[in-house]
């Protein structure tokens, strides 16, 4: 409680000393810089007429009818990076969201602007909390949920943030409000290690392109109560500051569900003529009652229930990044940035067990009445417990990594045979060390589904099955060498080649034993290519290959033995090989933009087509409910197009997206699974052409903003997502989960120059809906609501209701 009412009081202080929930960038002063910041690796600029890399720059402009897209290939991105070109010299399709988008969600989340402003993008909610989402593109996903597989790079400010334990993205840890764009690109080997569907392009604000102070605060439904508040200065041309902190309470519409956010993001930097350099520094503390899925039958009596209890998650990060970048000659530059990076995750996790009575019913066993288990000491349990008890155990694990690293690139833009060209060639050193431990604690659940620790823990028991304490140190390296050429064959064909060659080294130390040791090395070398075409001044054809590879996390490595299934991320207990994953895309489409009376009009078409070939899974154990392991199964195949307009004028912007995502198995598969349709050894049969779960293929998008006055603005949008396959359900037999739609609007009045009100109503119909299923093991826990047996074995992760909220920003 104490730590409770402590996360309260800062936000209620963040409250009124700082506030809002995002950016605003009328704080930028008139008389800036000329500074474009670079997104690792791909940012829409526009610089100013008569610009000049690394000399005094205007603020950076958010509405840019001839955008420039900035490469300097990840991981070397630093501010005003060398490698620029224009935006339809990108042979792939570039969807870039910047502060004002951010802004118009009015939503501490990240994710909710990539939701609304990318085609492609779909976001569920895994863990059952709206601020640890999934984050899906093209059927690729980036999530915190441990055990998922991922499928998309993310860096922040060059420097990849995806954990080193098991690829995971804590979205919560990017201060949302100190976010200057986002950019989600695909077709570049150079984002490196695990950018299969792409890359997701975090960059932050500096005190060079931001000036001012901007405090806010936000109330509203289910508890939410937050503040902000972000200040910039430049001093004389060379040195500039700036800061953000944000902090957010919310109780949460679900029972057990509160959410308690602090983080803090600041920047120092220093630049003159030839040079600039940045060191940036980040922290966040964040506390989750992740509630993950309830059964659709509790869902039906109350939309805020709750399955088995606690569910918790705290993260904590802390890092610094020193970026530079040196004009060494007229014609090339040099870049290079380092990096150290603190991560500590603890969470709680009450699950049914596999813990019962013995024939004997003095004495426990595992997975059935005659195996032993065994406690810490190696002796046999014995039963405290009552009599019709129902047992459970509380998962409970700990992750400790510290990451640091080292990138280095050049630039040159020398004329090739009297054309224009730009080749960038760089290398990168990461290193991480993590410490992973997990412990089991029995216990019993109440009629509430809430489990009581009983002191007693399990130890290594079960045969096949091992469940106990774990304690590993996993040591990864991953370096890279990269190579990147764009060539302007004529004034409207430009062609891009080259590449990046990975090498990742994986070592696991047993602590306990010798079970989970082992060394594992991936290489690979990952080409690219493509063109674009300017058809007319208005219309880009743009076209390319590209190939990426995944290695095996440390997590997947250690849970990856079907005759030994673990609990997913907790109970690791083997260590054979798996495959590393390599993507083949394809990628073409046509993108343009116009002045019309009406305004600009901008619109893309484009389609692509991804193979995976030994993707991973997740496999459920056909032995044991709630147990698994990882697998390769073979090729997947990930293919669809996307459709944007986009209009904008002074006093009204309209936009609508369509995308379309096909995603399957190409192999015959015999896996494990939890659907109701498994056979009498636990397993169903995966066909080609069975689609992968989780994955909608259709999604629409729209919405608008508009002046009714200067000072009165309102606007809303609209989502519709189609049916997808339960989790678990590999082999389509049952039946999907439905789409659903949602819609939602805001509204702000501007005071006078200082203050502004706003408000937003989120879900405005109340529909309830739900963005992610699977399946349980309906005879776990009874149904104690009705005292009778689960017979739905649908495990659902319900949507927000309607919430309203509104608050109060000052900018100077």
């Amino acid at each position: 409680m104490g730590g409770q009412m402590g996360g309260v009081r800062f936000v209620v202080l963040a409250s009124i000393a700082a506030g809002a929930v995002v950016g605003h960038e009328t704080a930028l002063a008139q008389g800036g810089s000329e500074h474009v910041e670079t997104l690792p690796p791909v940012e829409v600029t526009a610089p100013a007429e008569g610009a000049k890399r690394g000399r005094s720059r205007e603020a950076t402009r958010i509405v840019r009818p001839r955008p420039r897209v900035i490469i300097p290939t990840a991981p070397a991105a630093t501010a005003g990076s060398a490698s620029d070109i224009d935006a339809d010299k990108v042979p792939a399709s570039v969807n870039v969201v910047d502060s004002k988008q951010i802004e118009r969600t009015g939503s501490p989340n990240i994710t909710d602007a990539l939701l609304q402003s990318v085609p492609s993008v779909n976001i569920s909610e895994v863990s059952g909390n709206p601020f640890t989402p999934n984050l899906e593109f093209r059927g690729f996903v980036a999530s915190p949920v441990s055990g998922t597989p991922q499928g998309l790079a993310v860096y922040q400010n060059g420097v990849r943030i995806n954990e080193a334990f098991g690829d995971t993205i804590n979205w919560d840890l990017i201060p949302t409000l100190a976010i200057k764009s986002v950019a989600v690109v695909t077709n570049n080997p150079a984002f490196g290690l695990n950018a299969l569907g792409g890359a997701v392009d975090v960059q932050m604000k500096d005190g060079f392109s931001y000036h001012g102070t901007e405090l806010s605060v936000m109330g509203g439904s289910f508890g939410r109560i937050q503040g902000s508040g972000q200040w910039g200065k430049q001093i004389d041309n060379n040195y500039a500051v700036y800061g953000a902190l944000e902090g957010i309470h919310d109780d949460g519409f679900r029972n057990f569900s509160q959410s308690d956010i602090r983080r803090f993001y600041g920047d120092v930097a220093y630049r003159n003529d030839v040079s600039e350099f940045h060191l940036n520094m980040g922290a966040a503390d964040n506390k989750f009652g992740a509630t993950a899925t309830v059964p659709a039958e509790l869902l039906q009596n109350y939309w805020g229930a709750t399955y088995t209890t606690p569910q918790t998650s705290h993260n904590q990060v802390g890092y610094f990044n020193l970026t530079g970048k040196v004009e060494a000659t007229p014609t090339w530059t040099i870049e290079g940035a380092a990096h150290l990076r603190f991560f500590k995750q603890s969470t709680e996790d009450a699950n049914p067990t596999g813990t019962q009575p013995c024939d004997d019913p003095t004495l426990l066993c595992f997975g059935d009445s005659s195996t032993p288990a065994f406690g810490l000491n190696g002796v046999q349990l014995s039963n405290p417990f009552p009599d019709g008890s129902f047992l459970g155990e509380n998962d409970r694990t700990s992750t400790r990594s510290t990451t640091a690293g080292l990138s280095l690139q050049a630039t040159n833009d020398d004329k090739l045979f009297g054309h224009d060209n730009r080749f960038t060639v760089g290398t990168s050193l990461d290193t991480s060390v993590t410490w992973f431990n997990a412990s089991a604690e029995l216990g019993t659940f109440g009629p509430d589904y809430v489990m009581t620790g009983s002191g007693i823990f399990l130890g290594p028991s079960g045969s096949p099955v091992t469940d106990g304490p774990v304690s590993l140190r996993a040591t990864n390296q991953y370096f890279g060498l990269y190579a990147l050429d764009t060539f302007d064959v004529t004034d409207r064909l430009s062609i891009s080649g080259g590449g990046r060659f990975n090498t990742a080294n994986i070592s696991l130390q047993d602590q306990l034993g010798t079970a989970l040791n082992g060394n594992h090395e991936y290489d690979r070398f990952n080409p690219m290519i493509g063109g674009t075409y300017k058809i007319t001044r208005d219309v880009t054809l743009y076209g390319g290959y590209s190939e990426a590879n995944r290695a095996p996390t440390p997590l997947e490595l250690s849970c990856a033995d079907p005759a030994n299934p673990c609990t997913i991320a907790t109970f690791l207990v083997s260590d054979p090989d798996l495959k590393q994953v390599v993507s083949h895309t394809f990628e073409a489409g046509l993108r343009g933009s116009k002045e019309l009376n009406i305004g600009t009009l901008s619109w893309k078409l484009g389609g692509f087509r991804a193979t995976n070939t030994d993707d991973i899974l997740a496999i459920a154990s056909p032995v044991l409910q709630g147990f698994g392991y990882y697998q390769n199964v073979g090729s997947t195949r990930r293919q669809g197009f996307e459709a944007e307009i986009d209009v904008k004028s002074k006093a009204l912007q309209v936009y609508a997206s369509y995308a379309f995502i096909d995603a399957r198995f190409l192999d015959s598969l015999t896996v494990g699974s939890n659907s109701p349709f498994a056979d009498a050894n636990g397993n169903i049969q995966i066909s080609p052409g069975n689609q992968i779960p989780g994955i909608p293929r259709h999604r629409i998008k729209a919405g608008f903003d508009y002046n009714v006055t200067d000072a009165f603005k309102i606007g809303g949008d609209a989502l519709w997502v189609s049916s997808q396959y339960f989790v678990g359900d590999e082999s389509n037999q049952f039946s999907k989960l439905p789409s659903y739609a949602v819609f939602n609007a805001h509204a702000s009045y501007q005071i006078d120059k200082t203050y502004q009100i706003f408000g937003r109503i989120d879900n405005i119909f109340d529909n309830r809906y739900s963005t992610w299923g699977t399946f349980f093991q309906t005879d776990a826990l009874p149904n104690f609501t009705n005292g009778q047996a689960f017979s739905d074995p649908r495990s659902l992760s319900p949507a927000r209701p309607r919430a309203f909220y509104v608050g109060m920003k000052a900018t100077f």
